[in-house]
């Protein structure tokens, strides 16, 4: 697991965006795997300028990201399809076809999950797979469990992470309490992965990342077994790493 310090969010954002950019541009039809959440939204900026001034090309890319709410239509303004295309996608030149989120719309869970976990797989799997992770060491929706979890799944959101969620919404009562999420198996598919974290508030999960117990308990810990597993954090959240 490598380490990258950053001065601030804006500086991690600009470091993320550089690894991914690098994907792309040494891969021009690679598969990313998305996140979602506040902490990538300036890495997405990032690259979406660098698009427009001509540096970077999505055209060929694939995308699959990690989770959705379950229960929320494509459309919906606090759907994870929604929130990729106003951060994201609608500002560079990736084909929507071949972009891929969750369907949080059927309410069959097993025949999402299932039918998620077989184009991804078909895709090959990412090449990079960008991750945020949760104050309790969530990555995806994974959250803390007595096991690691294998494919895409149903799961219950955990109250710090509704708490952590409701945000983004007019109220804690309109936070979904169910998500389809890639497994951490699926995740640890990845031939890479680069996890951001930003803030004192993940300071405590990204020790626990880095540096603690291998367990489900922290599910984030499993990347220590990545071969190549980038970290690029802020003082902030590294104040315990040192």
């Amino acid at each position: 697991m490598k380490i990258i310090k950053a001065k601030d969010y804006e500086d991690m954002s600009r470091k993320a965006a550089n690894i991914i950019s690098a994907q792309v541009i040494l891969k021009p039809d690679c598969v990313l795997g998305l996140a979602t959440g506040s902490t990538p939204i300036g890495a997405y900026k990032q690259l979406a300028d660098w698009y427009k001034k001509g540096d970077i090309d999505f055209s060929e890319v694939s995308t699959y990201n990690l989770d959705e709410y379950r229960g929320l239509s494509h459309d919906d303004p606090q759907s994870y399809h929604y929130f990729m295309r106003e951060n994201f996608f609608d500002h560079i030149n990736v084909d929507l076809n071949n972009t891929h989120v969750p369907d949080g719309s059927n309410p069959d869970a097993a025949a999402a999950c299932s039918e998620y976990d077989r184009i991804v797989a078909a895709a090959g799997y990412p090449d990079l797979q960008l991750l945020g992770i949760g104050n309790n060491g969530h990555i995806g929706f994974n959250e803390p469990d007595d096991h690691f979890s294998k494919g895409t799944h149903c799961v219950d959101l955990t109250e710090s992470t509704i708490q952590a969620n409701s945000r983004l919404f007019d109220s804690i009562d309109d936070v979904p309490r169910q998500a389809y999420t890639m497994g951490t198996q699926t995740i640890m598919y990845a031939r890479m992965i680069l996890v951001v974290a930003n803030g004192e508030a993940k300071a405590q999960a990204v020790h626990d990342m880095c540096y603690g117990p291998v367990t489900p308990e922290c599910p984030a810990s499993i990347l220590q077994l990545h071969t190549n597993c980038v970290v690029v954090a802020d003082e902030a959240a590294l104040s315990l790493c040192e």
